[in-house]
């Protein structure tokens, strides 16, 4: 599946606002949903669901009790592409969003901090063929990144399901 998923033309460098200035986004990323997801200032259009990804989409579904609508990959070419500190806190996600991410590829390590009392941070490396469950109040009280590790020289992909409960800004 890494293979198949690293091979996809799709995978693209997008531009972003991060504190009200675009920047290209540190890694590449693609797509595929039922539903648009609007999230620093882009909106992905729907795309149909690929077979291998259906699969896994009702595989997880069923464990984590959520119809996810929505993935969003990133392609974390080495390990000097990341992911900045954030919380996926977009309207459409809910209070309580349930996002399931699966890793495929390298080791990288995933950090928590809380929104209020920084001191609270936790890290942990998430190894290929990983799942990582968010849900309850997660995405309100911390924040997660994937940051950089430059001695990291292999290829990761995450593959980050959700579910919209609309369109953007529902």
């Amino acid at each position: 599946l890494f293979e198949q998923l690293r091979n996809r033309p799709t995978w693209g460098e997008r531009a972003i606002v991060a504190f009200g200035t675009p920047i290209m986004q540190p890694r590449l990323v693609d797509w595929e949903g039922d539903v648009p997801y609007r999230y620093s200032g882009q909106t992905l259009e729907p795309r149909p669901w690929s077979p291998d990804i259906a699969a896994m989409r009702e595989s997880l579904a069923a464990l984590c009790h959520a119809p996810f609508n929505h993935l969003l990959l990133n392609l974390y070419r080495d390990g000097r592409d990341s992911v900045a500190m954030h919380g996926d806190n977009e309207p459409e996600l809910g209070i309580t969003p349930v996002i399931a991410s699966v890793s495929l590829g390298a080791t990288r390590r995933f950090v928590v901090e809380h929104r209020k009392v920084r001191k609270w941070r936790r890290s942990i490396d998430l190894v290929d063929g990983s799942l990582l469950v968010m849900g309850g109040a997660m995405q309100r009280r911390w924040r997660h990144a994937v940051p950089k590790q430059p001695s990291i020289g292999a290829p990761r992909i995450n593959l980050t399901f959700r579910v919209l409960l609309g369109p953007p800004g529902w």
